[in-house]
């Protein structure tokens, strides 16, 4: 079942928004982001961010606690599916854009 792609920007946003003055968690979401790219690389929509999202991210947990420790852990990992978001072929400035739509 694909997860809902409106749900996962809304949690990876949370996330960005959590991290804001966090050193060590910022570096643990580029940590994250760097092996999101290496999964899913480039020319990615966001419903297959969100897929990927949707399987699970202990391994990004994982990947983020090599860099930081805590509770913040997963807002890391949602902030680094928000930075790449942006990166996905159908971002449109903070939502997903549907096919066809300029």
């Amino acid at each position: 079942m694909a997860y809902p792609v409106d749900l996962a920007l809304d949690q990876w946003r949370h996330g960005e928004r959590r991290i804001v003055g966090e050193p060590a968690l910022a570096d643990a979401a580029d940590a994250v982001l760097a092996e999101v790219r290496r999964r899913l690389g480039g020319g990615f929509t966001i419903a297959e961010l969100a897929d990927l999202y949707g399987d699970g991210t202990d391994w990004a947990v994982e990947v983020a606690n090599r860099h930081a420790s805590g509770t913040g852990l997963v807002y890391a990992v949602d902030a680094a599916f928000a930075r790449y978001a942006r990166q996905a072929s159908d971002y449109a400035g903070g939502r997903h854009r549907a096919p066809g739509e300029g």
